[in-house]
């Protein structure tokens, strides 16, 4: 496939070192990075819900009222 492509200038600059480096050409260097890119997974930390105790239970079977309850009924 046959297409433009504008890079900024720090990609331009890494991939003109790449291709010092490996003696790659303009499209193989591409290829090749766009590759790369595609196969890292990034390592993500889990997500843990942070909880705290305030001391009373709240019945949420109505929603309107638990609001009115937790934040006052002026704030719809």
């Amino acid at each position: 496939m046959r297409t433009t492509v504008e890079f900024d200038d720090d990609a331009a600059q890494a991939l003109a070192r790449l291709r010092r480096e490996s003696g790659m050409g303009v499209s193989e260097a591409v290829n090749h990075l766009v590759r790369r890119g595609l196969a890292t997974e990034t390592a993500r930390e889990p997500f843990i819900q942070q909880t705290h105790s305030l001391g009373i239970r709240i019945d949420v079977s109505n929603v309107a009222e638990t609001i009115d309850l937790i934040e006052g009924p002026h704030s719809r």
